[in-house]
């Protein structure tokens, strides 16, 4: 009897395991799916200020707004595309955006609405080649992205409230996210 329970109890965590770090009712797209939503002639349409992706562009989308997937399913690997789609999404974003330096390797393919706060992994409403450099570089947005998730997970903010912030404008959360970025100063100055 003890045998079964213990082998019971080990179907139950593995499964468990198995299952931790994913939306239950997200449909992964399949391979070819995802490469049909690479654009065949990409040309210059988008424009970045100052941080920020094109709104009309890169809008953002999220596959869910609850606390419980956010907060408990922590693991985003299950769910993050293959780099085939998103190395290649990228290569043609950047002619998208219409950025002079087209070399990849100087942009992180980021999420506009992060993984760990419900972003859409694949949509590419929600995908944009972010500069790694500058002072709104990709570095500086990982460190809010993570602000973020603490607010939702500690209950400051909705999960609601950080996606249409992020969205909207990431910036705004630098100072508390990361309080020794003079990003003022480089705002005056600009």
């Amino acid at each position: 009897m003890r045998a079964r329970n213990l082998s019971s109890l080990a179907v139950v965590c593995v499964a468990v395991l198995c299952c931790l770090g994913t939306k239950r009712d997200y449909a992964k797209p399949t391979t070819e799916e995802l490469m049909a939503r690479i654009p065949a002639n990409p040309t210059p349409h988008c424009k970045s200020d100052q941080g920020l992706p094109d709104a009309t562009c890169t809008p953002g989308s999220v596959i869910t707004k609850s606390k419980d997937d956010i907060c408990n399913n922590v693991s985003t690997s299950s769910i993050r595309p293959i780099s085939e789609y998103t190395d290649k999404l990228k290569v043609a974003q950047i002619v998208e955006y219409g950025w002079h330096d087209n070399d990849p390797s100087d942009y992180e393919e980021d999420h506009l609405i992060s993984l760990e706060i419900g972003g859409n992994p694949d949509d590419t409403a929600n995908l944009w080649p972010e500069p790694h450099s500058g002072v709104y570089g990709s570095l500086v947005k990982d460190k809010v992205e993570n602000w973020l998730h603490k607010q939702i997970c500690d209950g400051s903010m909705t999960p609601e409230e950080a996606q249409q912030g992020i969205a909207s404008d990431w910036r705004q959360y630098i100072e508390k996210a990361v309080p020794q970025t003079p990003h003022k100063r480089v705002m005056e100055v600009q």
